[in-house]
Order: structure tokens, then C-alpha cells, then sequence
């Protein structure tokens, strides 16, 4: 069916036109009265470029420049492929529309959507020293909760990406933060573990097709010379959204007061409310994406003239009437437009059989288009593009994610050691007949002998009774953490309402012992599980991306993709081995804010060059392919680094240095984007 005719575009409108562009000589006639506000009393002829008397080209002369530049590669015959032709026409349209309000309006709706995906991937981190005490959470389970963050994010750029190509970014973009909103909303109610993990894996599918679709979408609106550094800047929110998760946690989550509990089986508390907070952004942007249209690339690729032509017309006019020239009129009368087959496909098989007839055929045809399209990523044209920007992607988001848990970990870890090197031991003490009525923190006593004493109304922490024993002792009102008993023998001992159950007791001999309602269920440590430093390491660690945001977006188009990419990429990888140098708390948060800061001119690159490399038929599909890969070496790098952690520093660091090696050197071989129009 490829093979119909030579000629596969369709034409839209009639009549010549500027370089087949479909431009109108002259503007439409006006009457005399018809004059805009703007316009009266100013002569055109009398105004002068302020630049002229230095020599410098006006704006309008430049674009002409270019124009003329393509015009003549078209003239060239069989040089330029009609889908290069589409593609300078819509450059040559895009130009016209200019840039102004109405990309800035997207800017700040597609960002709140990048902002809802930095938050993501931080909301289970900073709830789960919470919710593994108000869920009951095994060790098992949580390293499940932190996994499928990642996973579900996976599967949904895989899904949501090819979907965009076919479906619509707009389209897609509100049905995937839509999932994302209200199983976000629903997970914050669930009381059990299986319901929050279920709910959190719908909510992670659905914000995972955010970042392949935001980008395919805003590039579309913006012309070469406007794309690498206005991509660079919606970058930005993704950083915005990390502190923006770290600060609402942290003015959240260790007020426990906030919440409220319905007797015994339905509890709400402070993380549950961080975890509505954080579906603010998604809200936000689905809200604003209702008045935003679809991208006329996308309509144009798919054979949608008029729809196309009415939001080009959209764009110019908003952004003209915004710069004070509501005179400019839209001069395009028809644009150049492939015919696919592939719609033909569905729209004759669409009015068949019953509606369920039909939901099935368009859902497999759906299907087949969309694996057809990503399979189309390894032709010959698109494979060496697709091996090289799998490379890299992989071994950016290994050396990130990987480093990115590793850091917290460490910082635990040296917190850790701390706390146990303030052990107090205590060796063959005896005790009799006292009253515990303070806490035990941080202790371990051996061979201790305690006889008819009282433990009332205390906490105990991370305390240990190694071979002791206990003759008619009284444990009431006990909450404990880390606590366990150790080849003790008991005897004739009363434990009243405490949380020490039967895997607190290691290898005791117990007689004549009573356990009297004993607490069951999980309690929260309000002071002591919700560490401010995770909040704060985090925040900093968001707030060092601001320097090197800034610099990737204003040198994007300068220096170029490649270079910015191939050089932060190995200046990180120096950052690594700053790492022998040094090992305490402080250290490793200066390393951290130092690695982030670098490596996000990094992703700035990697996200504007995947988008440039791809034409608009698959540009989405692409994007989602390397993200959905990019979640993939994520769960690798956090479980292989994760493992290191108090057992060396050397095989994370070598790692992460020998990735981001690999990947800064094959993104140097990468062709200049710069000034390639999209295709």
C-alpha cells in the first residue's frame, strides 16, 4: 500500500503560492475605515530599524535569508524528499506565527506536566519511612513500593509514547495525567498494602507518558532557531518538581497531626496528606490542557487539513494581537500534507459490525500500527541514531538513578555508624526491685539480672538483652523500635499492653509468662522516623540543578547538542571520583549537589537531541522507547548501587564512572541538530 503513486501528499487549499507554501501575495483588500487602532496615524515608511545604522541584519532579513536558502534546495529538484518539503513549509509557517504568547502559555502547561513527573518519582521515597508503619511493610515490601515507581513509569512512556504518534499528544497527554490524578487520589485513601500498590502502579503508567509526549508536543510549536534553548527551559520544571515534592514533604509529612482517624480500620495521616499535595502539578496542567489544541504537525502527518490550518491561524493571531500587530494576517492558503494509508485502513473497516466489532478492529489495527511504528526505529535510516541514543540514555539514567539513591544510603549509612559507635554496653549488672521510668536508647546489656522490677510507660530503642534474665518483672505501656531479647530465659514475667511480640524474643526460655493485650498492628515513630535530612538532602540536591539548567539552556544552541551533552556527561564522570577523596555526611551531600548540577545540562541535551533525531511520525513513539529504557537502567543502577552500600564505595564509583565514560564518548560522535529543521 506504500507503493500508490509517486506523489503521496495530499494538497490542501488551492491556487499557488510562495515556494508551494501557499502564501498569499498581499494581504486581503481593506477598506479605508478598516484600519486597525494600532496602525492609524503611523506611516510604515517612516520607520527604521534601530539596528540598520550598525550593521546589524534585521530579524525579518535573517528569516528571508533562510527561507530563500530552502527555497532553492527545493528548486533543486529530486534533492529534497517531499517529507523535507512538508517540513520546510511548516519551518517557513512557524516563522511567520513567530514566537510569543501563545508558546508561552504552552511552556507553562507542559511544564506543570514535566513538574507532576519530578514529583513521581519522589513521592514513595519521602512516604516510606511513614507508611512502612501505618502498612505494616516487610522489608520485601518495600523494596517492591520503591520498584514499581520505576516500573510503572516503564511500561507507561513505552505505551503512551507509541499511542502519541497515532492518537494525538494532546489527546494522549490528558488521558495519561487523568490516570495519574485519580489513582494518585485513590492511593492516598488505601489502608492496606495491596490496594496503595496497586494504585500507585496505575497512577506511576499514567505519568509515565508525560516526558515523551511533552517534548514531542512543544517542539512543534517552535521554530529551529527557538527549539534548543526553549526546550532546555521546560527542563527546568522537572527540577521545580523535585523541590517542590522535598518542601511540601517536608512541611508535611512530620506534622502528624495533620489527619484524622474513623475508629480502628480507617486512618489518615500527614503522608497520606503529602501524597494529595503532590497530585497539585497533574491537576494544574490537565486543567490547562483543556484550552491548549492539539499540534498541527501531528493533525497535518495525519491527513487534517482544516484542523491544522485553524491552529496555525490560532497561533499567529494570539501571538500578534499579544506583540501589538493585530494587523498581520495569516497568509497561508494550503499546506503540503502526506496521505497515509494507514488511515485508510481504519476508516474502512471502522462503520463494520457492531460498535464492540468496531471498538476491536480499531484497537488491534491501534495496536499494529503502533509496533509497527517501533519497529520502523530500526530501519536503516533510524538505526545507528536508535543504537546511539539507546547507549546513552542507558548509561545517563544507570550513573543518575544509581548515584541518586546511593548518596541518601551512604548518608544513612555514616549516620548509622555514628549512632553505634554511642553504644552503651552494660556487662552482668543486677538489678532488683527498681522502677524503669525512662526511656532506653541506644544500649545492649549482657548477662544482666533482673529481679521484680517494673518497665511502666517507657520507650525503648534499638536496646538489646543478650543472656540475661528476668524473674517476676512487669513490662506495661511499652512502645519500642529495634528492641530484641537474645537467649534470655524468663520467668514468671507479665507483659501489659507492649508492642513485644514473639520475633523480639531470639532463642528465650520462657515459664509461667503472660502476655496481656498486647498491641498489634503497627505504630508511628513521630519524632523519630520522620528524618528532616532526607527532605533537606533532597532539596539541596534539586535546588544545584538551577546553574547548570540555566547555562545548558542559554549555550544549547551556541555550543550544540552533542558537545554539551559528550562534555557534562564526562566532567560527571570526574565528579564521580571526586568521591575517593573524602567519606562524612557532609562531603557526600557537597558531592551530590556537584554530580546534579553537572549532569542535568546532560539530560537537557539528550531530551533536545532525541527529539530533533526522529521525524514527527515517530518522534513520540522514540521518545518513549529510550525513557521507557531509561527507567529500566534506573532500576538497575538504584538495586546494583543499593547493594554496595556499607560494604564498599569503590564498584559504585567505578561504575558510574565507566557509564558515563561510554555514554559521554558516544554522544560526541552524534550529528550537529542545531540547525535541522524538524522532520
Amino acid at each position: 500500500m506504500a507503493d500508490q503513486g509517486v506523489d503521496s501528499y495530499g494538497t490542501y487549499g488551492e491556487g499557488g503560492g510562495y515556494n508551494g507554501c501557499g502564501y498569499q501575495a498581499d494581504y486581503p483588500p481593506q477598506e479605508e475605515d478598516a484600519a486597525s487602532d494600532v496602525t492609524e496615524g503611523h506611516d510604515e515608511e517612516d520607520q527604521m530599524y534601530e539596528g540598520e545604522y550598525q550593521g546589524i541584519p534585521h530579524p525579518d532579513e535573517v528569516k528571508a535569508a533562510h527561507r530563500a536558502a530552502r527555497a532553492k534546495a527545493r528548486a533543486a529538484g529530486n534533492a529534497v524528499s517531499e517529507l523535507e518539503e512538508l517540513s520546510q513549509q511548516y519551518e517557513d509557517i512557524m516563522e511567520d506565527c513567530g514566537h510569543g504568547k501563545f508558546q508561552w502559555t504552552l511552556f507553562v502547561v507542559l511544564g506543570l506536566a514535566l513538574m507532576a513527573d519530578g514529583v513521581e518519582c519522589f513521592v514513595v521515597a519521602f512516604v516510606l519511612p511513614s507508611a512502612e508503619k501505618d502498612l505494616c511493610l516487610s522489608n520485601a515490601e518495600k523494596g517492591m513500593l520503591g520498584l514499581i515507581v520505576f516500573l510503572s513509569m516503564m511500561v507507561g512512556a513505552f505505551v503512551w509514547g507509541g499511542l502519541a504518534d497515532k492518537v494525538g499528544r494532546r489527546r494522549c497527554l490528558i488521558e495519561a495525567l487523568a490516570i495519574n490524578c485519580v489513582f494518585g487520589f485513590l492511593s492516598s485513601f488505601a489502608q492496606g498494602y495491596g490496594f496503595f500498590l496497586f494504585f500507585r502502579l496505575l497512577s506511576g503508567i499514567g505519568i509515565g507518558g508525560t516526558v515523551p509526549i511533552v517534548y514531542s508536543y512543544f517542539s512543534e510549536f517552535l521554530q529551529m532557531d527557538k527549539r534548543g534553548e526553549h526546550l532546555s527551559w521546560l527542563c527546568m520544571f522537572w527540577m521545580i518538581g523535585a523541590i517542590y515534592a522535598s518542601f511540601t514533604a517536608w512541611c508535611i509529612i512530620p506534622r502528624y497531626g495533620w489527619g484524622f482517624t474513623m475508629g480502628t480500620e480507617f486512618q489518615f495521616h500527614s503522608w497520606r496528606v503529602f501524597v494529595l499535595a503532590a497530585a497539585c502539578p497533574a491537576i494544574a496542567s490537565l486543567v490547562g490542557l483543556t484550552f491548549m489544541p492539539e499540534s498541527p504537525r501531528f493533525l497535518l502527518e495525519n491527513a487534517k487539513h482544516d484542523e491544522a490550518w485553524m491552529i496555525l491561524k490560532q497561533v499567529h493571531d494570539t501571538n500578534w494581537r499579544a506583540k501589538g500587530q493585530p494587523e498581520k494576517v495569516f497568509t497561508v492558503t494550503h499546506i503540503k500534507a502526506p496521505k497515509t494509508a494507514e488511515d485508510e485502513f481504519i476508516e474502512i473497516q471502522s462503520p463494520t459490525g457492531t460498535a464492540v466489532q468496531r471498538w476491536a478492529v480499531r484497537s488491534l489495527t491501534l495496536c499494529k500500527l503502533v509496533l509497527r511504528n517501533m519497529t520502523s526505529l530500526l530501519s536503516a535510516e533510524l538505526r545507528f541514531a536508535t543504537l546511539f541514543m539507546a547507549i546513552i540514555w542507558f548509561c545517563m539514567a544507570f550513573s543518575y538513578y544509581g548515584l541518586s539513591v546511593w548518596f541518601p544510603d551512604m548518608i544513612k549509612h555514616f549516620q548509622f555508624e555514628e549512632y553505634e559507635s554511642k553504644v552503651k554496653v552494660f556487662h552482668k549488672e543486677r538489678v532488683e526491685n527498681f522502677h524503669f521510668n525512662f526511656s532506653l536508647e541506644n544500649q545492649i546489656h549482657k548477662e544482666g539480672e533482673y529481679i521484680h522490677d517494673k518497665f511502666i510507660s517507657i520507650e525503648m530503642k534499638s536496646v538489646k538483652f543478650e543472656d540475661s534474665l528476668f524473674e517476676d518483672c512487669r513490662f506495661e505501656d511499652i512502645k519500642s523500635t529495634d528492641t530484641v531479647f537474645e537467649n534470655c530465659t524468663i520467668h514468671s514475667t507479665v507483659f501489659y499492653n507492649t508492642d513485644l511480640w514473639e520475633e523480639r524474643f531470639i532463642n528465650c526460655w520462657m515459664e509461667n509468662t503472660t502476655f496481656v493485650h498486647n498491641k498489634h498492628g503497627c505504630h508511628l515513630d513521630t519524632e523519630e522516623e520522620n528524618d528532616v535530612l532526607i527532605y533537606l538532602v533532597s532539596f539541596l540536591g534539586s535546588l544545584a540543578v538551577l546553574p547548570g539548567n540555566i547555562i545548558s539552556a542559554l549555550f544549547m544552541d551556541k555550543i550544540g547538542r552533542m558537545k554539551i551533552i559528550g562534555g557534562s556527561m564526562l566532567i560527571s564522570a570526574g565528579c564521580s571520583f571526586f568521591l575517593f577523596l573524602g567519606f562524612s555526611q557532609s562531603a557526600i551531600i557537597a558531592l551530590q549537589c556537584l554530580f546534579c548540577g553537572v549532569s542535568v545540562a546532560a539530560w537537557n541535551g539528550i531530551e533536545v537531541v532525541t527529539v530533533e533525531l526522529y521525524p514527527a511520525s515517530k518522534r513520540a513513539t522514540a521518545f518513549g522507547v529510550l525513557n521507557a529504557l531509561c527507567k529500566l537502567a534506573a532500576v538497575l543502577g538504584s538495586s546494583i548501587f543499593a547493594s554496595f552500600v556499607g560494604i564498599t564505595e569503590v564498584i559504585p564509583i567505578l561504575l558510574s564512572f565507566t557509564a558515563l565514560v561510554c555514554g559521554g564518548l558516544v554522544a560526541l560522535r552524534l550529528p550537529d541538530t542545531r540547525e535541522k529543521i524538524l522532520l
